[in-house]
């Protein structure tokens, strides 16, 4: 089954200078699309960044000519209220050219509880979300002012007056049988990080056939596998607690306690470390099996992006496109 290889622009291990080089260097390795995460915080205090990620891409934006952006992804419910993602998305679209997809999803309390707004429990944080997709796309339409009334948000006499000639596409985010019925009927594509098939299935039931299904994938790239393995366990050792965990934990610290017991075998047999190509692909296979159209990497750790890049184009690519397809 083919699918598209995708670059992440991981925002909490990286400044924004760092990040547009770092996407650039993507698009001239012949990457297919790439991702930026939205975070206020690091998962980790050791990651140490969180550079605004909006701002980042209208840099990206200018910066590249031909890679397809998407945020991976924003939560527009609390930190930005939807009308203002509307804004935001419409105008990146035109920036880039038509080569932005507006990823949203219910959020983590990482990032949202700086708004000092709490923090919802998942079946209310998923009715935001539905009126924040219904607002978005209302004023995507273009047809007037907009005007809500809901349980949520309200919005008054809203209107996008630079609307770009390509609509912008919305991918959501999904974990669950709910989140994937709302991804299916108010998305353009499906957003995941685990490769489930059964969140296909229930996307398809919910009209998503024939739409994209978007993945992420962590490696830990580097020609010392021990190398490799420290640095996965010092910086994404949290990856495995699970989105339902993840979602709640309100800052690093918490993180930190969370992952404190988190050996770094157990890291290495869940995500690529090294530099065996075999492994990658093995591991991506999951996601092609499991119906994933597109499948963002990431590479942990900032400073380890540039020989990235170049392996993946001089190693990875080919074996990818054998196995994936073009």
């Amino acid at each position: 089954m083919a699918m598209q290889l995708g670059y992440t622009m991981m925002t909490e291990q990286a400044g924004p200078r760092e990040l547009v080089g770092h996407v650039v260097g993507a698009e001239e390795a012949g990457f297919d699309f790439a991702v930026s995460s939205d975070h206020f915080f690091p998962w980790l205090e050791e990651m140490g960044h969180s550079p605004n990620a909006w701002v980042t891409l209208g840099a990206a934006a200018q910066a590249t000519s031909r890679i397809p952006l998407m945020t991976y992804v924003t939560c527009p419910i609390l930190r930005y209220h939807p009308v203002v993602v509307a804004q935001q998305a419409a105008t990146l679209q035109i920036l880039s050219g038509g080569r932005f997809t507006l990823g949203i999803g219910a959020g983590e309390n990482l990032n949202e509880h700086v708004v000092g707004a709490g923090w919802p429990p998942a079946d209310v944080r998923h009715e935001m979300l539905v009126e924040a997709l219904q607002v978005i796309r209302e004023l995507f339409d273009g047809e007037g002012h907009v005007n809500f009334r809901g349980d949520h948000f309200d919005v008054e006499s809203a209107r996008l007056w630079d609307l770009p000639e390509k609509r912008v596409p919305i991918g959501v985010a999904v974990s669950g049988e709910q989140s994937c019925g709302i991804a299916g009927e108010l998305g353009d594509a499906m957003v995941a990080t685990e490769p489930r098939t059964e969140l296909g299935e229930w996307f398809d039931d919910a009209g998503g056939v024939g739409k994209p299904r978007i993945a992420q994938m962590p490696l830990s790239y580097d020609t010392d596998r021990d190398a490799a393995i420290e640095r996965a366990h010092r910086l994404f050792r949290w990856f495995g607690l699970g989105w339902k965990v993840n979602a709640e934990l309100p800052g690093p610290p918490a993180f930190e306690a969370a992952s404190q017991f988190v050996r770094p075998e157990d890291v290495a047999g869940s995500i690529p470390c090294g530099a065996d190509v075999d492994a990658v692909i093995e591991a991506a296979q999951e996601y092609a099996h499991a119906g994933f159209t597109h499948l963002a990497l990431v590479q942990i750790g900032g400073d380890a992006q540039q020989p990235y890049l170049e392996w993946a184009q001089r190693e990875l690519m080919p074996a990818w496109r054998k196995a994936f397809g073009d």
